[in-house]
């Protein structure tokens, strides 16, 4: 006797407003949920955490344990972020402004999306005339800075933000638990 399986597309989905009925896992980490990321939220800006002067990101998940970090990236000034490798993917939403990497021919504005694949070196570059560029990354792995023939100055991955974070957050006399509220 043959077994029958359902395919995928004979599934109709459940429309009943019923919530699920059972405990989730007991090891699953909460639920975040940062209101008003796109609006009062961006606005404030002690909670930015500066880089430079004109650089800042404001963190939404440190996640050490599967070695990644979500967060908005503010630059405020043309020129130069950063050159650097990934080490692992990294995926990102324009949300205001524009930028390019000064190796592609693209240039990713307001609304674009983009990948980075492992292993991308690339330097970051926010045109003239932009004002303001936000963007929303999610970076796996680390980072390093390099300089033009690629040797290594620097590095940054979940661990080294969350720090930087930290110490931001602590100068506003904020408890270290307002960073744990953003680990997963």
């Amino acid at each position: 006797m043959s077994a029958v399986f359902a395919s995928p597309l004979d599934h109709k989905p459940d429309e009943l407003p019923i919530p699920y009925a059972l405990p989730q896992p007991p090891y699953m980490s909460p639920d975040m949920v940062h209101l008003g990321v796109l609006d009062k939220w961006m606005a404030d800006d002690q909670w930015w955490v500066p880089v430079t002067q004109s650089v800042s990101f404001k963190p939404l998940l440190f996640c050490p344990r599967g070695g990644y970090f979500v967060n908005l990236l503010r630059v405020r000034k043309s020129g130069v972020l950063s050159r650097h490798r990934h080490s692992g993917a990294v995926h990102a939403l324009v949300l205001k402004g524009r930028w390019q990497y000064l190796e592609h021919d693209w240039i990713a504005e307001e609304g674009a999306y983009a990948y980075e694949p492992p292993g991308e070196t690339h330097t970051l570059y926010v045109p003239e005339g932009v004002p303001e560029m936000i963007t929303w990354f999610h970076a796996t792995g680390g980072y390093t800075y390099v300089d033009p023939q690629g040797v290594a100055v620097g590095y940054e991955d979940v661990f080294t933000k969350i720090e930087h974070a930290r110490r931001h957050y602590r100068s506003l006399g904020l408890a270290d638990d307002y960073v744990e509220r953003l680990i997963r």
